[in-house]
């Protein structure tokens, strides 16, 4: 179901400005050069700030309107004119569902900019570094404001441009420049798949804008469909770290950490989620589609978790969380109209804890002179009591302990997919149900090898708290892990505002499993995994150097042969037929070129050397000719 596109009218029909700050920022940075270096970072700020104070206007006269009449589409001009059938005018959706991720991505992206002012501080290249900054937000914003398909695939490729920068900002690192590298080739396989989804929409339905698709999606085959929904889900793949495609989310925490996370929290892997709700029309009609983005959801949300138990390097661990709960996300999104909101719903409560999680570790790496290796923490909570509070209310957030908005968010989701029924509804409720155990296993160890337990930090180590730049963004995100799942559940808030446009759930009164029994023996099951953890990781001292493990521990800390699979099923596939296309090349073509010119080429030689110079030889072959000549008349007489 999709909303009654209006024009966009009063403030909405400058939604532009939402772009035009921080692409301003952007600008002025990169283009400004040394100049701009004493206040630049302040710039990059402001500009992110005043968009998301005019993405609270536009909410403020969104909410004006009744609800069937809170979508305004302002076209800014006609980016592609007509050519034949294909015509792409440049247009902006202010919707319920892209206003929240306006705000998420402006709202939380600012407080990360306000603390890397602290965290980047010391870094010469800090005025490049919010220049990037800038330019990730306003790709993002224009990837959730585009009203068509090509629009969001340009702001899908600027923030793949933009992650590229950022994860390679620090250059004199080797494995930055790699991870770089990594991220960017990983994400073209899903951009691939993205663009195809996009041609195969034009040829079918002639229209690439969300309306023109939507309209006709309905009058197209069911195979067609299910092609398009597939191709959809590569490219979510791709952006939102889901497996195949996850790889490269491990590897992107060689970047600074404000840039881990902006990309986990706020922008880069919550666009594949975006992509499959905004999609929303196709996949209803498609049930393989849903449930294969269900299954991947599912697979991934169990694969991210479990690498998370064997990760000592505190970003890691969090990056594997990070790919797990973008899992539950995916999953909720594969139920279909039960399951978008509550999508949407976790993730806006994951871009708060996640953001305070991630700014938490870069707050721990400050104080500890850059160290990321938990085993050489420990007792930190004496040190950094902020750090430890804020920490602290994201653990609580991500592993579901109520008041704290991942009870809110998450409980819900595993209760839609048990409601699936049906053998598939058992297995996704299951897979959902043991990550959620299991996230609370790993993150009760991260918080016990971090904060809890005796000092285990070398004798040059000095840990301090973050100065208040850095510790005020973290208690703001701490407040949201707090309250925002309840403030978005409760009362079924968030699920009418976006109602009209994913549409009206089954068991939409009422609807969040708040307290539910299975809710609450999803709570006895996070509190008996915690617990285990803290057998493992409070009660036994943990050992500065890594024990080999079993084969699963090993497996897991080789992030479960991710890499290994992506390298035989995608990497070397792609060299053979690399190999293969360079040998017809050389020797078909090439081959039958080259023989022409040696035929032509030997064959000039030989004839080259009948001239001679000589007159005698001249007169000879003429006197030859002659009777031969003579000769022939004779026996033709004859």
């Amino acid at each position: 179901m999709a909303l009654t596109t209006l024009p966009a009218v009063g403030v909405q029909h400058y939604a532009w400005l939402l772009l035009a700050f921080p692409a301003f920022g952007a600008t002025v940075l990169l283009l400004g050069g040394k100049r701009t270096n004493a206040w630049g970072h302040l710039l990059g700020v402001a500009m992110s700030l005043a968009a998301f104070c005019y993405g609270v206007v536009c909410l403020t006269a969104m909410l004006g309107y009744p609800a069937a009449q809170r979508s305004r589409d302002d076209q800014v001009y006609t980016w592609i004119p007509a050519i034949g059938r294909f015509r792409v005018p440049l247009g902006l959706l202010l919707d319920p569902l892209s206003i929240c991720f306006v705000l998420l991505i402006t709202g939380v992206g600012s407080l990360i900019l306000i603390y890397a002012i602290g965290y980047m501080s010391h870094d010469p290249e800090r005025r490049r570094f919010f220049g990037y900054l800038n330019l990730f937000i306003a790709a993002m914003l224009l990837l959730v404001l585009g009203d068509n398909y090509v629009a969001l695939y340009v702001g899908w490729e600027g923030v793949g441009l933009a992650s590229y920068l950022l994860i390679g900002f620090w250059q004199v690192k080797p494995a930055a420049a790699v991870a770089a590298k990594k991220a960017f080739i990983a994400n073209r396989v899903g951009d691939a798949g993205l663009s195809l989804a996009i041609m195969l929409m034009f040829a079918t339905f002639g229209s690439v804008s969300f309306s023109g698709v939507f309209s006709k999606v309905g009058a197209a085959g069911g195979g067609t469909i299910t092609a398009i929904g597939l191709l959809l889900l590569l490219g979510a793949c791709g952006k939102s770290a889901q497996l195949p495609l996850q790889s490269w989310l491990l590897d992107a925490m060689e970047g600074p950490t404000p840039v881990s996370a902006l990309i986990h929290a706020a922008t880069m892997v919550t666009a594949g989620v975006y992509l499959i709700v905004r999609s929303a029309p196709i996949f209803n009609l498609s049930p393989d589609a849903r449930l294969t983005v269900a299954i991947v959801g599912a697979a991934t949300l169990l694969f991210g978790a479990i690498i998370g138990c064997a990760k000592d390097d505190i970003k890691k661990a969090l990056a594997g969380s990070t790919m797990s709960q973008i899992g539950y996300m995916m999953l909720a999104a594969g139920l279909g109209p039960i399951g978008y909101a509550l999508a949407i719903a976790h993730l806006l409560a994951h871009g708060f804890f996640k953001a305070g999680l991630f700014l938490g570790a870069g707050s721990v790496k400050h104080g500890m002179n850059d160290e990321v290796d938990m085993r050489r923490f420990g007792g930190l909570r004496t040190v950094m009591q902020i750090t430890f509070v804020t920490f602290g209310f994201g653990y609580l957030a991500i592993i579901g302990v109520p008041p704290f908005s991942g009870f809110f968010t998450k409980d819900p989701i595993i209760e839609a997919a048990y409601h699936k029924g049906g053998t598939s509804g058992a297995l996704l409720g299951t897979a959902a149900l043991v990550g959620a155990a299991i996230t609370a296993f790993y993150m009760t160890r991260v918080m016990l090898m971090t904060f809890g337990g005796k000092r285990r930090w070398e004798d040059d180590a000095h840990p301090h708290e973050s100065p208040p730049v850095m510790t005020a963004p973290m208690v703001v995100l701490a407040v949201g892990s707090l309250c925002g799942g309840a403030f978005l559940m409760l009362s079924n808030r968030l699920i009418d505002f976006l109602r009209p446009v994913v549409g009206t759930p089954p068991r939409a009164e009422g609807w969040a499993g708040i307290f539910s029994p299975l809710s609450l023996a999803t709570l006895a099951l996070v509190i008996l995994a915690a617990a285990g953890a803290w057998a493992m990781y409070g009660r036994r001292e943990v050992p500065v150097t890594a024990p080999r493990g079993s084969f699963a521990t090993v497996a897991a800390r080789k992030d479960l042969y991710g890499d290994a699979f992506n390298e035989s099923v995608l990497m070397r596939p792609g060299q053979w037929l690399t190999r293969l296309s360079v040998f017809f090349d050389n020797r078909g073509v090439d081959g039958l070129v080259n023989t022409i010119a040696a035929t032509m080429g030997g064959s000039s030689g030989r004839l080259r050397k009948v001239q001679t110079g000589f007159v005698r030889s001249y007169a000879l072959s003429m006197l030859v000719g002659a009777v031969l000549l003579v000769g022939a008349l004779l026996l033709v007489r004859l």
